[in-house]
């Protein structure tokens, strides 16, 4: 499968392991968001170099039969790394830049500097009222915003990422690339009101300072004691 080519506002990217080492990366996928909003993915196979774990099998249905013949993390991060560096890169939680990183340590590569940002958090200031209600996990975002894809396909996942960032800005009115809007200003505390007779009482004090004493008339003291 050949990579698309740009321009695009930004890029998802998603990855599946062969087992619980976050540096066994088995399959990339990548959706990547044009100016218009129309989608293209990509996604690869990749030959961990170690071996596959029942559970992991279970969950993306790939394993070694599957990865026989597919490229090394390092040969795929040579093709992909040109196309992400320019972009804001999309993905559904911390896991996969910590599996890419992770991946890169395993094979003696630098870190690629790309500039990531996370579709959890997105998601978390579009919809806060599913905190503690389903959640903001690419399962829950399915099925409360209506997501059409294959859940645990890398490439699949990527565009789910991809489509909850595309439908936050709708319902926000923020793009991605621009910052949080400042949030309007909270009203003066009460106490402000207080602040405005404290000259008075000031004055009071000084004049108490001075030696002074001020006659209390008796609808005063009647305000004061009543």
């Amino acid at each position: 499968m050949s990579l698309p080519a740009g321009p695009f506002r930004f890029i998802a990217l998603d990855v599946e392991t062969a087992n619980a080492d976050a540096a066994s990366l088995c399959q990339i996928g990548l959706a990547c968001v044009r100016h218009d909003g129309a989608i293209e993915v990509f996604s690869t196979l990749i030959d961990p170099r170690q071996p596959f774990a029942p559970f992991n099998v279970a969950l993306h249905g790939i394993g070694p039969a599957k990865v026989r013949g597919a490229p090394s993390f390092p040969e795929v991060l040579a093709r992909i790394a040109p196309l992400l560096a320019p972009q804001i890169v999309i993905q559904h939680s911390p896991f996969d830049r910590g599996a890419i990183h992770r991946a890169c340590h395993a094979h003696d590569l630098p870190e690629p500097g790309w500039h990531w940002a996370d579709s959890v958090q997105i998601a978390r200031r579009a919809w806060p009222e599913f905190s503690g209600n389903g959640g903001h996990g690419l399962a829950h975002l399915k099925q409360a915003l209506g997501l059409e894809f294959t859940h645990h396909d890398a490439g699949e996942d990527a565009k789910a990422a991809a489509m909850v960032v595309l439908r936050a800005e709708a319902q926000t009115g923020l793009r991605l690339e621009e910052p949080d809007r400042p949030r309007p200003p909270r009203p003066p505390p009460r106490r402000v009101a207080a602040a405005l007779v404290r000259p008075h009482m000031t004055r009071a004090r000084r004049g108490a300072d001075r030696g002074e004493t001020r006659p209390i008339s008796p609808s005063s003291r009647n305000r004061r004691h009543g």
